[in-house]
Parts: C-alpha cells; sequence; structure tokens
C-alpha cells in the first residue's frame, strides 16, 4: 500500500479505481463517470465530529464535461444531477477511509439512517464539497465504517445523510444480499 497522505489528487483517485493505491483486492473507488468527486482535500484519523476521523472531498461541476451524462439525462430540460449520486460519494469516500487506514477487502455499501435534500446540485454550482465524519470504525474480523454526512453546493449545506455504512469484505466472503 503506498504511504498514506492526507490528501488526493485526480490522477491518485484514478490509480485508486484501477486498484493500485491499496493493492489488488482491496478498497477501490469507481472509476469516472461513477467517481463522484475530483480530489480529496483532506482525510484525517482523528478529526471530524466525533473525533473519530473525517474526510472532506470536492468536485468542480459548472463547465465539467464529466457532468454532462448526467445532466443531459435527468431531466431533459430540467437538468439537476440526482441526488442517488450525492450519496454515493458519500459512500465511496467512507470506503476509501477504510482503505486509507489499511483495512482490507472490497467495499461495499451496507445502507443509511437518514437522508435529507434540502437543495439541488443545478449545472450553475460552481463547486460541491463532501464532509465525512466518522462515527465508529470497526477494524477486525468485521471491517466496518459508520459515519455521517454532508454534501454542499458552494458553502451551502443542501444533503444530509446520517448513520451511513460502508463494509469491506474478503474474497471469501459475502456481503450481505441487502447490498
Amino acid at each position: 500500500m503506498a504511504e498514506r497522505s492526507s490528501s488526493y489528487e485526480y490522477e491518485e483517485l484514478l490509480k485508486c479505481g484501477r486498484g493500485e493505491l491499496f493493492g489488488p483486492g482491496n478498497a477501490q473507488l469507481p472509476l469516472p463517470p461513477m467517481l463522484m468527486f475530483q480530489r480529496i482535500t483532506s482525510i484525517t484519523e482523528n478529526g471530524g465530529a466525533h473525533g473519530k476521523g473525517q474526510i472532506v472531498a470536492e468536485m468542480k461541476i459548472a463547465d465539467n464535461p464529466a457532468c454532462d451524462w448526467f445532466f443531459a439525462c435527468h431531466f431533459k430540460g430540467d437538468p439537476v444531477m440526482p441526488g442517488c449520486l450525492g450519496l454515493d460519494a458519500l459512500w465511496q469516500m467512507t470506503g476509501f477511509f477504510l482503505g486509507w487506514l489499511g483495512a482490507p477487502g472490497r467495499g461495499r455499501a451496507l445502507g443509511v439512517g437518514e437522508v435529507k435534500f434540502t437543495g439541488m446540485v443545478l449545472p450553475t454550482v460552481k463547486r460541491l464539497e463532501y464532509v465525512v465524519d466518522m462515527k465508529r470504525v470497526i477494524l477486525r474480523k468485521l471491517k466496518l465504517a459508520i459515519a455521517d454526512g454532508a454534501l454542499k453546493a458552494d458553502g451551502q449545506v443542501i444533503y444530509t445523510a446520517t448513520d451511513m455504512r460502508v463494509g469491506l469484505f474478503d474474497n471469501d466472503q459475502t456481503a450481505p444480499a441487502n447490498t
């Protein structure tokens, strides 16, 4: 595994998506177009709202060709980023955090407590910032993170998610059927 950094640029995130950052069979980010952030600006093991770790990422929206695919189809004549993509970004970051800690296994989203949308990501939004605060991290046979997350559009919180759960599973383990 690569040495732990406190931030990651786009090329390093792509490396993670190809399985090269944390090693074969371990946590991977999805590759574009499903990779929903362009940079991890901060990652810490002890920070955040609960003192158990925090990860912050960002994505440019306005004039970003990487966003064209979802704006073109959701919805024709009324483009808006699907809310599920914002939630997925928060899950992606939670799984990345477990891999960053050195936990082995492939990541799977396992659920979320509550999601609230109070705004929309429109093509006019300049920048998204995602913030994930770890609430509980288990690194035994079970590798699991429980976290709260928020998505900010141009500095304003527009999505929140509580009790997001992401687990890492070895090749011989099977994630629960509801994933």
